[in-house]
């Protein structure tokens, strides 16, 4: 089959799960689940590749449970296990993932030839969906369902385009030569699940790596293949801890951890920018205090700093490490920082990003269109560097998803929401790629 065919079948085999595609992002859109509780989602994932013919990894055969950050406590895993049983996870391919071992890596081998792996993330995020008469999954009825998490990130469109990639991939399996593996990773908010899944050893003999993201602030069908402008990160927990007293009776005998918090906070906020770029500094959550009368004794904070380099980034860290522990003496307190994931800046391969590229400018709906510089940051970067470091490639894509006529939408918005038909474009996309990547030398 040459070139011209292959694009029309791969096109038409795309086609033929539209529906598909919608109908499986809206389920996991109804029913989001956190970090390292990804368990009816996954299980799902894992009865529908093995279903398929997929060879399929999950448990701790897929994550190094030693290696997790921020994983919840028993209660908190235990819950979502159970919430997943009572709303259709699959309880064959969830036992393995019990106590929050959510990852899957599915592979599906076509003789010799380079090994090319796809990644996509699968958690939500804990905050809040808009019941606003103008959001389309309140409008609709595919709202989240979990008070509190929702998929405000485009994770469950990713899941839909994984599945549908392994669907398509099947069916033209005769004309796969080398492995593919699709890598289904939890825990990417707060940059916690890829090394878990690294240290397993599941990159180890990949050639090409590729991973996806859909954008609804870029226009639909607009791509940047080749995403180079990736933060450098670390996520880390603060927790202060004072001694309380009375407010009236005693003042002077509390030590105030809310004061001390809200010192950090201030100066963190402070912190000089670099002239060498850009850096960010943020504190996403305070959580202390018994109640009005009393002098507060801990205080616990969730914060992020990010840089466009590692050395960046490194500065911003260091700055609010020195001040956290300056904010806590001066008002007699103590504080911990507790490292809650990490991930560094990263380049695509131009080679592979160029291949990419070419792929998209020959499917119709799709352009490629400049990177717009967004400073956000991934830990699909550890992968990238992980295989680019022993003489792979790797590349991230960039997927326009805003939809037309309707407002600008952001990641990580209680409004967010993305055009269903870029979940097609993406399938084509990574299917075309994939099979391009077959005819080069390993």
């Amino acid at each position: 089959m040459d070139s011209h065919d292959i694009k029309k079948t791969v096109h038409a085999e795309t086609e033929a799960i539209k529906e598909s595609l919608q109908k499986t992002r809206r389920d996991f859109h109804r029913y989001p689940e956190p970090g390292w509780c990804e368990f009816r989602s996954a299980s799902i994932i894992a009865r529908e590749l093995s279903a398929l013919g997929y060879s399929v990894k999950t448990g701790p055969d897929a994550i190094t449970p030693s290696e997790r950050f921020g994983l919840p406590d028993t209660s908190a895993l235990d819950f979502w296990y159970n919430r997943a049983l009572a709303e259709g996870a699959d309880l064959r391919y969830m036992k393995p993932m019990k106590g929050g071992f959510t990852g899957i890596t599915a592979v599906l081998a076509g003789g010799p030839g380079p090994v090319t792996a796809i990644r996509f993330d699968m958690d939500a995020l804990e905050m809040p969906e808009s019941t606003g008469p103008g959001h389309r999954p309140f409008r609709e009825g595919f709202i989240s369902q979990h008070n509190g998490v929702s998929h405000a990130c485009g994770h469950d469109g990713h899941m839909a385009i994984g599945i549908g990639t392994a669907k398509v991939l099947m069916k033209l399996n005769h004309l796969l030569r080398g492995t593919v593996k699709l890598i289904f990773q939890p825990a990417e908010e707060g940059i916690r699940g890829a090394w878990p899944m690294i240290t397993a050893g599941i990159l180890e003999d990949v050639d090409n790596l590729i991973g996806l993201h859909l954008f609804p602030d870029l226009p639909s069908g607009h791509t940047v293949c080749g995403t180079s402008d990736f933060s450098a990160t670390n996520k880390f927990d603060i927790r202060f801890t004072g001694t309380a007293s009375h407010a009236g009776g005693a003042p002077e005998a509390g030590n105030n951890a809310l004061m001390a918090a809200s010192t950090a906070i201030m100066n963190m906020y402070a912190i000089p920018r670099h002239s060498g770029g850009t850096t960010r500094i943020n504190v996403g959550t305070i959580h202390g205090g018994d109640c009005r009368n009393t002098i507060c004794p801990e205080v616990y904070l969730t914060a992020e700093t990010r840089g466009d380099t590692d050395s960046l980034n490194s500065y911003m860290y260091s700055s609010a490490e020195r001040i956290i522990h300056a904010a806590a003496a001066m008002h007699r307190c103590s504080a911990e920082i507790i490292p809650a994931g990490s991930a560094p800046s990263a380049q695509s391969s131009p080679g592979l990003s160029q291949i990419l590229s070419d792929i998209a400018l020959s499917i119709e709906g799709l352009q490629q269109v400049p990177s717009p510089g967004k400073g956000l940051s991934e830990d699909f970067t550890l992968m990238m560097r992980h295989v680019q470091e022993r003489g792979g490639a790797a590349a991230h894509i960039a997927l326009g998803a805003a939809i037309q006529n309707a407002p600008l939408i952001h990641l990580h918005t209680p409004e967010f929401d993305f055009d269903e038909a870029s979940l097609s474009l993406g399938v084509e996309l990574l299917i075309r790629s994939t099979l391009a990547l077959q005819d080069l030398p390993r």
